[in-house]
């Protein structure tokens, strides 16, 4: 006979779930049994069930199919949740398997016992308790489906009496729909669209997550309209190599190019892009917005022309309405300027950059020697770096070395906690990355604050044999966290870390660890790093006082800031 966990894990397995990440104990007993005799799958024990969660959601990002993780009664669930609302606010279909106390001990305030359905409500698109055989398999498929379907998250909760039932013979095992339909744009919507672009004296593109699977289509129309294209953080991936058009990011990250693009357009394409920080978009605009949901339309900026449907069959539309734009110089502008900024950040990336006499690029510093740019060590590890190789960053400072200094050439992959800004999650996803493929190389861009936060999950690494290229950025500082409070003219409280070597605790629990603190040993340390066959930790201890600014006055107010309360800019102004 079948029992309740079994069929869970064999439907699993069947939909390509390979691994799932957790913790043990009690009420899911049952179910870690089956995964351990269900050859193909792999249990994938943490230290801390919030690195379980990430893990899973990293994995859905990157393949398309449920991510699943783990936590029993109570505190095992609850440790979940952040990772979960990261899954949430990314879009990543999850299913979270959780503990419940026996069915007859439900409600009576038993040890432990939380009530799952109120506690995952607003995490989730899906959350039922199982509480009979006769419910199987519909609430597997509905959990895995609502899953899939809305990319979101699923809860499952399963009471300690529950996972070992009996299940009658010949109960099917459950079917997930892999496949989200697609949805076809309205025609009369796309000929408005394409006739406010076609009178447009100026078009700028920015473009998300959302299209990125619509690369080609995207180039077109840029060439078509020859528009500049501002790419999101997460449209790096796809659309930043390779693309005369491509002119970086807009906000905190980005670079005066996008101010050039925005200002001198007059009409602004949305496609597939829910960027939220509207004190970084132009107004006064013709606006065009292309998403697959219609409730994301006109909620960052007032939305003149709206498009729902996939962004590949819109371009497509619009590409069959438009005719060639023959003036380029709106585009020839942007892409000056974005040029230029480029050749600016280069100059940081010198090791002996900071022992040149005092410029504007760089405040005086009194040791110069012991100082490490982060721009150097980011650079570093672009060049290096495989041209398929998985990248996630901490939130924070990490993310701007990256998303300034690392190019998503190849095929190479981008995550983060883009939507949601949790601390901890560039490990824990690096992990989960890793799981998939243990030959394809992994490279997490660690704040040294995210990195502490979760580390006792680099055990995890060395008892799951992941190979993962850990960075950190030692700063000894929260340093996004010390940029506003420099830019609000507030003296810096709070945000230093007194931090360990790390190296040396990487290497106490298994780890090539290395430590770095002279800028000319940075090159061949990433090289080696990286070149090194299992897991490791780069400890490179880089200077705290280099931390980006917004990249113009009227950006960084924007963004909420008091410019004329700041110390000496450490970027180039524009």
């Amino acid at each position: 006979m079948t029992t309740v966990a079994e069929l869970l894990a064999e439907s699993l397995a069947d939909h390509g779930v390979t691994q799932v990440w957790g913790v043990v104990g009690d009420a899911l007993n049952p179910v870690t049994e089956a995964i351990r005799r269900e050859e193909r799958l792999e249990w994938m024990g943490v230290r801390h069930e919030e690195v379980a969660a990430f893990a899973a959601g990293a994995q859905a990002q990157l393949t398309g199919r449920l991510g699943v993780c783990m936590g029993t009664v109570g505190p095992g669930a609850i440790h979940l949740l952040n990772g979960l609302y990261d899954a949430k606010k990314s879009g990543a279909p999850v299913l979270a398997i959780c503990g419940q106390v026996p069915r007859g001990d439900m409600g009576s305030d038993f040890f432990q016992e939380v009530d799952n359905d109120t506690l995952f409500a607003d995490v989730s698109v899906f959350c039922e308790t199982v509480t009979s055989t006769e419910q199987l398999p519909g609430l597997i498929e509905r959990a895995g489906n609502a899953a899939l379907q809305h990319r979101g998250v699923a809860v499952l909760t399963l009471p300690g009496d529950v996972g070992e039932l009996d299940l009658p013979s010949g109960t099917p095992v459950p079917r997930l729909v892999a496949r989200p339909a697609v949805a076809t744009p309205d025609p009369d919507a796309l000929a408005e669209a394409a006739t406010a672009l076609e009178s447009a004296s100026a078009v700028t593109l920015l473009v998300g997550a959302g299209a990125r699977h619509a690369r080609a289509e995207v180039l077109r129309l840029a060439e078509r309209l020859c528009a500049p294209m501002v790419l999101s953080l997460k449209a790096k991936e796809g659309l930043e190599e390779d693309n005369p058009y491509e002119v970086g990011q807009s906000g905190l990250l980005g670079n005066h190019a996008s101010e050039v693009a925005f200002s001198g357009c007059d009409v602004l394409v949305l496609l597939g892009t829910d960027f939220p920080y509207t004190g970084f978009l132009p107004e006064g605009k013709t606006v065009v917005q292309v998403d697959l949901d219609g409730a994301r339309i006109g909620r960052r900026i007032p939305v003149q022309h709206a498009v729902v449907g996939d962004a590949r069959l819109a371009v497509d539309g619009l590409l069959a309405r438009l005719s060639a734009k023959p003036d380029r110089s709106h585009l020839e502008s942007a892409r000056s300027s974005y040029d230029a900024w480029r050749e600016r950040q280069q100059r940081l990336t010198d090791p002996d950059h900071d022992r040149r006499p005092r410029g504007l690029l760089r405040r005086r510093v009194d040791n110069p020697d012991a100082l490490i740019r982060p721009e150097l060590l980011a650079a570093a590890v672009d060049r290096h770096a495989a041209s398929d190789a998985v990248f996630t960053t901490d939130t924070g400072m990490a993310t701007t070395w990256l998303a300034r200094f690392v190019r998503m050439s190849g095929t190479r992959r981008l995550l983060g906690s883009y939507n949601l800004g949790s601390m901890a999650n560039a490990m824990p996803q690096a992990l989960g990355a890793q799981g998939l493929d243990r030959a394809r190389q992994v490279v997490a861009f660690c704040g040294d604050g995210g990195l502490s936060m979760l580390m006792g999950d680099l055990i995890t690494a060395v008892s799951h044999d992941l190979p993962v290229k850990l960075v950190v950025f030692d700063n000894g500082r929260l340093g996004m966290v010390k940029l506003e409070m420099e830019q609000a003219g507030l003296p810096e409280f709070g945000t230093v870390l007194h931090n360990p070597d790390f190296a040396a605790v990487a290497r106490a629990v298994g780890l090539h660890g290395v430590r770095v603190t002279d800028p000319h040993d940075v090159d061949e340390a990433v090289r080696e790093a990286l070149a090194h066959p299992g897991p490791v930790l780069l400890d490179v201890v880089t200077n705290p006082d280099e931390v980006a600014v917004p990249p113009t006055p009227t950006v960084a107010q924007g963004w909420g800031f008091a410019l004329a309360k700041t110390k000496e800019f450490v970027a180039a102004p524009e």
